[in-house]
């Protein structure tokens, strides 16, 4: 009789024997949703830090900054496309 072991194996060949044409499309997906996990969570972190820092010591701080109500420029992650939505 066959263990819980074995039988994960089976499957997990079944799976991959039975999609192989779908494979390369899951990895895409899996490697496009790590990096957006990881640009979201740095992003996070970069918004976290400037709110630490006093106004006006900033990067891009000192004669001809941007004005801080200003409103940023839309996030791109790499392989996406942004739309601009004119408020």
């Amino acid at each position: 009789m066959l263990g819980i072991g074995e039988l994960t194996l089976v499957l997990l060949v079944i799976v991959v024997v039975l999609s192989i044409k779908r494979l390369p499309d899951l990895v895409r997906s899996a490697g496009k949703a790590a990096r957006i996990l990881k640009s979201e969570k740095r992003a996070l972190k970069d918004q976290d830090a400037p709110q630490a820092a006093p106004p006006g010591t900033g990067p891009g701080a000192g004669p001809g900054a941007a004005n801080d109500d200003a409103r940023p420029s839309p996030r791109v992650i790499r392989g996406e496309t942004a739309e601009r939505r004119d408020l």
